[in-house]
Formats: structure tokens, C-alpha cells, sequence
């Protein structure tokens, strides 16, 4: 066979390719089973890293790679793949060889579903009455999933999102450092790949994608931008919802559809710190998620309050800029190395992950279990474990000391004056676990000052501490987050009964059966709902995926039997978030030893999610209608 030019592309990027993954490719293309046997079975390593090397020997790494490429070369000749859908037992036995651990048996389907080999969804399209129209609400990540599959299903559908672009919180938010912290190749639709530059992406790289898929996809102009939803309120005559919108010149109009989604998101509005003073500041003010796109801190004397993950992400990107930098720490954080920070993506690898979709498939698997599900058992309690006030249990005991070690090495000649002050006495993983991009390296430099007291009062540029210390500063930014537990607070829902969501809700106490759906409110569904964030780690964006195909089957079944109405039964809803507070009583998030955004002040967890990501494939992989009370189309509920 004559080598191409394409062919030293191959083995340049093979050179430097994950071995784990490798290995999965070799064994799909080939048919061969002995590379999931020794000598090549990878090690285990500590950390969220890649295992690139996987822990084999020079001479088998040789040999993996020597027999990777003769493989996808081949298979680029059209030679079929040998296991183009490996059994379920076959991909758990893959995947455990392939992250070095025990892998349960019950993740066959689930990965197989990550791999391609079951469908995620029914694109085929559906037939729907004259006038049926869905309406979603917010374009950003969730949205852009939702509008993107209504369409492939051939639903008619508007989407109204009050900025000027696609993005959300990824539009919204452009301060200095702003990116992921999960890896973008796993925080991306499973249905768009795209050619990243980097392996954790910063905030124009993932906004460009976002703009890409919309546009890919087909679905910008069923988007009205700069319309923001007022309110929405079911109307029981006619099984539809009216929807009360604002448009840019300021007018109003009315919608109606017979379904919704609310994919607004829970990032917003910003929460303002209650300090006295505070609005007589007189130097430059602003919050981290308005920043202005003509800032400049060059030697400007800043002041941060609030030292959680956008300002992690801040501080140490204008450290070097500002003449100095006082940052005021509500609280302690742990944060996890992050090995690939910055760190670009070589152009073989790239061009490996593109045109060999197994490579890249097993790539994503491989890093949904690290940063998915892998640590769950960490977060749980252990009623027998010695040292409930540190840690959980022994396993996430090993974590803390993990943590901690490198905290120290980090911190360097600073860590016998920082150390305490910076080290969480809580478990690790109970509030959001960071990635450190250079925050501990950063309090080594003479010009910054971490405060441990909150600020009481502010005086023209003066912000002083509980303890009566004066701190003087140019600019004031406000790190202070969102108002996360109040979940949809940019329109108001009134429900059939004519109660409004926040009052059923309680304001900060929030429930839906499986994060999306709630009684009283027929044919709405919320993306990104209550009880849904992956806090053990990982993408979001998978859950809103297994969300939308969940919702995307209500409607098909809506549609195929004539359903004008469907309403999670109350007896449903409140089994199951009976269920996911017990969880959560057994996990980390529930410990006394801190307070956190996951938590409202009844002390029930609200934001986060009890759940593995295989359990709630298997919950959203069918929608019951037994489990709603339904309405035939036109049909009323007497009294």
C-alpha cells in the first residue's frame, strides 16, 4: 500500500493519541480481543487527567500505536469494522479496561447511547394538527437543544430569547478567564462534534460553537431575538398557554402555543451583595456577569468580593495587569488540579478526533465517566466512618488528602500562612468542586492580598471589614453569583389553577418530577430544572439532552393519541422528590459543615442532582403517560 500524505497525518497524530482510547478503536476495527488483556491493559492513574500513556511500557504503547494505525488506515481503505456494535457486556468489559477499574454491568446501554449505537432520539418526522406549536423560552444551551430537535422532528416551534444572540450564560458572561471546567469535548451536544482548539475551552471558543450549531442546524430564523417573556399563563379552555412578550421596540404581543419549554436557565439575574454603601461606591463598579466590554484594569487598584468559580477564573488572568489586587473570601473552596489548562489540542489530534468518529466517541466516554459518575460513591456517607467532620468516607477521605497535597505544593513558601486559610474543614466535593488555573499560585504574589472578613461598609473608595480594617481600591468587582435557588425568576407562570410557579414553589424550594415537569402546570416543561445539576461533576449538557428526548416523547405521544393535555399526576411528582431528598440525606451535600447555593434555608438541596447520569438515562429513556393525567384534544376536566 502507498503511503499518502493523509497517512503520515494518521500516524503523526497516533503518536500522541490516548492509548485507553486507542485500545477501545483497535478492538472495534479489528475484532481482536486480546488488547483488552495484558500487557496492554492501562493502570490506573490519580486524577482528572487524560492517561494518555495509559501506564503500559514503552514497547506497548510502541505496539498499540503500530497496530491502531495499520487498523484506521485500513478501515480508511474500506475495510468494514470488525464489532461495529459491541454487546453490552463487551462495552462494560471495554470501558473498564479502558479507565483501569471495575465498571458497572448496568452502564452497557448507557454507553452504548454515548457511542452512537443506540438512538437517542426518533428524528423521523411527526405529523401534528393544524395550528400545534411549541414555544420555547431562551436560547442558550438548553434552548438551542430543544429548538433543534422540535425541528428535526418536524415540529412547528418559536423560540424567544431577550439578547441579541444565541448563548446564555455563555453571551452573557465575558469577564477576563471566563471558560469551562469541564472538558469541551464532553461539554458539547452529543449530536454536533466540533474541531476544539483547546481542551478546556475559554468563553469565544464555546460562544463561536453555540453560533455554529445554531446556524448548522438551521434554527436561527425560528429565533426572535431581543424579546423577553413577560408572563405565560395556561388557559384551560383551550389546552394552550398565552405568553405575554415584550419586544425590542419596547411593544407588546401575544403567543399562544400549546406547549413550552423554559429552557431560561438559572444563572441569572446576578445577586448583589447587601452592603451599606454599596451604591455610593465612587470608583468603577461592576458585577462579574456585566462586564463591560471597554474595562481595562491596567494598574488600577481592584478589589473583588466573592472568591467562588468566577473569580477563580478572574483573579489570577489580572494579576500581572493591576497595580493591586484585595480579594475579599466569603468562603473556602476546594479546587481540583486542572492539568489541561490552556493547554491546546495538537492539530493530528484534531484532525484524529475528526475523521475517525470511534476515536472520538470513545474519547467523550471516556471522559463522561471521569468527570461524570466516576466519584458518586465518594459522595456518600458513611454512617460508620470515623471522621464525619473532614470527609464522608474512606474513599473521600483519599480525595481530601489528594486535595490537600496539592494545595500545599502549590501554595509553596506560602503554605504555613495560607494553608488554614484556604483549606476547606468540610468534605471535599460539598460545595462546587473548582478547577485551579493558578488561584493558589496566584496568592503568592506581593500583589495580592486575600481578606478572610466580609465587607460591612463601603465609603466613597473605601470598603472596610467586619473587624473595622480600611481597604482602599480604584474598581470594585462583584463576584457575588446568581440567584440560583428561585430558579425562573425572568417571567412570571400561572398555572391552571391560577397559582404562580414561585408560589408553588415556595420561591427557593423548588420541585419537578424529574427536573421537568410540575402539577398544575399542563404541557410545561422546564430544561435545567430543579434537582439537575450534575454536582458530583461533568456536562450538563448531557442531562439536557436525556431531558429533551424525555420531552420530546410526551409530545410525540401527545400527538399519536390525541392528547390536548398532559399533567404529571401530584401522587408521581411527590414520590419522586421524596426519593431524591432521602438521596440526598446520604450525600455530601446535605453535611453541616458548610453552606452553599445547592441549599435553601429549610436546608433542603434544591439545585443539585442525588443521581448518577445512568440512573437518570434509565428514568427519561420512556415517558408514561400513566404517570400524567391526561386530556384528550379539546377536552375539559369537570371541576
Amino acid at each position: 500500500m502507498t503511503e499518502t500524505p493523509e497517512d503520515q497525518v494518521f500516524a503523526d497524530a497516533i503518536e500522541v493519541a490516548n492509548i485507553p482510547t486507542l485500545l477501545m478503536v483497535l478492538v472495534q476495527l479489528t475484532g481482536e480481543l486480546h488488547w483488552l488483556e495484558e500487557p496492554y491493559m492501562p493502570k490506573r492513574q490519580a486524577g482528572l487527567g487524560d492517561n494518555d500513556s495509559g501506564g503500559l511500557e514503552e514497547r506497548h504503547q510502541k505496539e498499540v500505536r503500530e497496530a491502531a494505525l495499520e487498523a484506521i488506515l485500513s478501515w480508511r481503505n474500506g475495510r468494514p469494522v470488525a464489532l461495529p456494535e459491541p454487546d453490552e457486556d463487551l462495552i462494560v468489559r471495554m470501558l473498564s479496561v479502558s479507565m483501569a477499574e471495575p465498571v458497572p454491568s448496568e452502564y452497557g446501554q448507557f454507553t452504548a447511547a454515548q457511542l452512537g449505537q443506540v438512538k437517542f432520539l426518533d428524528h423521523e418526522k411527526v405529523t401534528t394538527p393544524a395550528g400545534f406549536k411549541v414555544l420555547v423560552i431562551g436560547a442558550g444551551v438548553s434552548g438551542l437543544c430543544a429548538a433543534i430537535n422540535l425541528q428535526m422532528l418536524g415540529i412547528d416551534f418559536q423560540v424567544v430569547e431577550r439578547n441579541k444572540t444565541v448563548g446564555g450564560v455563555w453571551w452573557e458572561n465575558r469577564y477576563p478567564g471566563a471558560g469551562v471546567d469541564t472538558p469541551n469535548h464532553l461539554y458539547s451536544y452529543s449530536f454536533a462534534p466540533h474541531d476544539w482548539e483547546k481542551y478546556f475551552c475559554l468563553r469565544d471558543e464555546l460562544h463561536g460553537y453555540l453560533e455554529e450549531v445554531c446556524d448548522q442546524f438551521d434554527v436561527r430564523d425560528s429565533i426572535h431575538f431581543e424579546t423577553n417573556v413577560e408572563r405565560i399563563e395556561y388557559q384551560a379552555t383551550s389546552q394552550t398557554w398565552l405568553a405575554t412578550l415584550q419586544l425590542a421596540d419596547g411593544s407588546k404581543e401575544h403567543v399562544e402555543a400549546n406547549v413550552v419549554i423554559s429552557a431560561a436557565g438559572i444563572f441569572n439575574p446576578p445577586v448583589m451583595p447587601q452592603i451599606e454603601g454599596l451604591d455610593k461606591w465612587e470608583g468603577e463598579k461592576w458585577h462579574t456577569a456585566r462586564w463591560p466590554e471597554s474595562a481595562d484594569l491596567t494598574g488600577k487598584h481592584v478589589a473583588i468580593i466573592g472568591n467562588g468559580a468566577s473569580c477563580m477564573q478572574i483573579a489570577p488572568e489580572i494579576q500581572d495587569d493591576v497595580a493591586s489586587l484585595t480579594i475579599f473570601q466569603k468562603s473556602v473552596h476546594w479546587a481540583a488540579p486542572f492539568e489541561q489548562f490552556r493547554k491546546e489540542v495538537p492539530d493530528p489530534l484534531r484532525f484524529l478526533l475528526k475523521e475517525v468518529p470511534l476515536y472520538r466517541n470513545w474519547y467523550r466516554v471516556r471522559l463522561g465517566w471521569t468527570f461524570n459518575d466516576r466519584i458518586h460513591t465518594a459522595l456518600q456517607k458513611d454512617p460508620a466512618w470515623e471522621h464525619p467532620d473532614r470527609s464522608l468516607n474512606a474513599q473521600n477521605d483519599a480525595h481530601r488528602a489528594y486535595f490537600t497535597d496539592y494545595v500545599i505544593a502549590e501554595l509553596g513558601d506560602k503554605a504555613d500562612e495560607l494553608l488554614d486559610r484556604v483549606l476547606p474543614t468540610y468534605p471535599p466535593f460539598g460545595k462546587r468542586m473548582l478547577m485551579d488555573n493558578g488561584w493558589y499560585r496566584m496568592l503568592r504574589n506581593p500583589k495580592v492580598e486575600l481578606v478572610d472578613e466580609h465587607v460591612a461598609e463601603i465609603a466613597g473608595n473605601s470598603l472596610r471589614t467586619r473587624d473595622g480594617v480600611e481597604y482602599e481600591a480604584d474598581t470594585l468587582l462583584l463576584a457575588t453569583g446568581f440567584d440560583v435557588l428561585n430558579f425562573i425568576t425572568t417571567y412570571e407562570a400561572i398555572g391552571r389553577s391560577g397559582a404562580s410557579l414561585s408560589e408553588r414553589w415556595e420561591d427557593d424550594n423548588a420541585k419537578a418530577y424529574l427536573g421537568t415537569v410540575i402539577p398544575d402546570f399542563p404541557n410545561f416543561f422546564t430544561l435545567y430544572g430543579p434537582n439537575l445539576q450534575p454536582g458530583h461533576g461533568g456536562s450538563l449538557i448531557f442531562v439536557v439532552e436525556m431531558q429533551v428526548r424525555y420531552i420530546m416523547d410526551v409530545i410525540q405521544k401527545m400527538l399519536d393519541q390525541n392528547v390536548g393535555a398532559v399533567e404529571i399526576r401530584q401522587d408521581v411528582h411527590d414520590g419522586y422528590n421524596e426519593d431524591v431528598d432521602n438521596a440526598h440525606e446520604k450525600m455530601v451535600w446535605t453535611h453541616p459543615g458548610m453552606t452553599s447555593y445547592y441549599r435553601n434555608e429549610r436546608g433542603r438541596i434544591v439545585v443539585n442532582s442525588p443521581w448518577r447520569n445512568v440512573d437518570f438515562y434509565q428514568m427519561t429513556r420512556e415517558a408514561l403517560l400513566e404517570e400524567y393525567v391526561t386530556e384528550s384534544a379539546g377536552e375539559l376536566i369537570a371541576d
